[in-house]
C-alpha cells in the first residue's frame, strides 16, 4: 500500500457550499478559504509545479492543454449586465471545436455494437464539419467469449453465441488508419481502459456506457440519497459470483 499522503478534494464541496469558492479557485491568498486537510495543493505542490511547467513548452501535451483551455473559454458566453455566464456548446460541439483548433483531420470512433446508430450519426456530423471519420465496432472479428476462458454461465445468454469485445483490436485498427484523435462511444468499463492504453492517438470519451440510466451515470450520484441509497448499504458483489 502506498505511504504517500492521501488526498481528498471532494471534501472541499462543503467549503464551496459555505463560501461559494475554494482555496484553489481563489486568486487572492488573503481572502481565500483555508486549505482543508489532505489538500493536494499543499501536499503535492512540487508535483503541481513540475507538471505545469510541461504546458509551457511546444510538446503535444502543451498544445492539448492550451487548446482545451481555449475551448473551455469559447464554450461560455457572458450574460450582459451580470457576472454570470451561459454555456452554449454541447460535448459534441466541444469535441469538434477542440479537434479543429488542434488541426486534426482524421477522427476515429471506437463504438459499442449497441451504439452503431449513434456512431453513424456522429460520423455524419464529423464529415459535415470537414473531418474524415473512421469507426470500429467492439465486436470486430466476431470471436466467441469462450475463447477468453469464460464459462458458459458467464454469458449474458448462456448456450448461445456471444462475440467478445476486442478493444485492443479497435485501437490497433485505428492506429493503422493513422487517426489524429479517437472518440470512445459507449465502451464497457475495462474495455475503455484497454482502448485508452493501446491507442496511439489521444482519446476522449463522448459516451460512457450505463445500461440502466440511458448512459447517464451521474444520475446515480444525484439520486443516491433516495433511489440509489442501496449503494451505501449493500455490496454490489457478494463474493460468491
Amino acid at each position: 500500500m502506498s505511504e504517500e499522503t492521501p488526498v481528498s478534494c471532494s471534501k472541499c464541496s462543503a467549503v464551496w457550499q459555505k463560501c461559494g469558492t475554494t482555496n484553489c479557485w481563489s486568486g487572492d491568498p488573503a481572502t481565500a478559504p483555508p486549505r482543508p486537510g489532505n489538500c493536494p495543493s499543499a501536499s503535492y505542490g512540487d508535483v503541481v509545479t513540475k507538471t505545469f511547467n510541461e504546458y509551457r513548452g511546444e510538446s503535444e501535451d502543451a498544445r492539448i492543454a492550451f487548446v482545451a483551455a481555449r475551448v473551455e473559454g469559447l464554450c461560455y458566453q457572458p450574460v450582459p449586465g451580470s457576472d454570470a455566464v451561459n454555456a452554449r456548446w454541447t460535448r459534441v460541439e466541444d469535441t469538434i471545436a477542440f479537434a479543429k483548433l488542434m488541426g486534426y483531420a482524421r477522427i476515429g470512433i471506437a463504438t459499442c455494437i449497441g451504439m452503431l446508430d449513434e456512431a453513424e450519426r456522429l460520423s455524419a456530423i464529423l464529415r459535415a464539419q470537414g473531418f474524415e471519420a473512421q469507426s470500429v465496432c467492439c465486436k470486430a472479428g466476431s470471436i466467441d467469449k469462450m475463447e477468453l476462458g469464460l464459462a458458459e454461465s458467464d454469458k449474458v445468454r448462456p448456450n448461445t453465441f456471444e462475440p467478445a469485445c476486442n478493444p485492443i483490436a479497435q485501437a490497433e485498427i485505428l492506429n493503422r488508419q493513422g487517426t489524429d484523435m479517437n472518440i470512445i462511444l459507449g465502451l464497457c468499463v475495462g474495455h475503455d481502459m484497454l482502448f485508452n492504453k493501446h491507442s496511439r492517438a489521444p482519446v476522449t470519451t463522448l459516451v460512457v456506457k450505463d445500461r440502466v440510466t440511458g448512459h447517464n451515470p451521474v444520475a446515480v450520484l444525484y439520486g443516491q440519497n433516495f433511489y440509489y441509497k442501496r449503494l451505501q448499504k449493500q455490496p454490489v458483489l457478494k463474493g460468491d459470483e
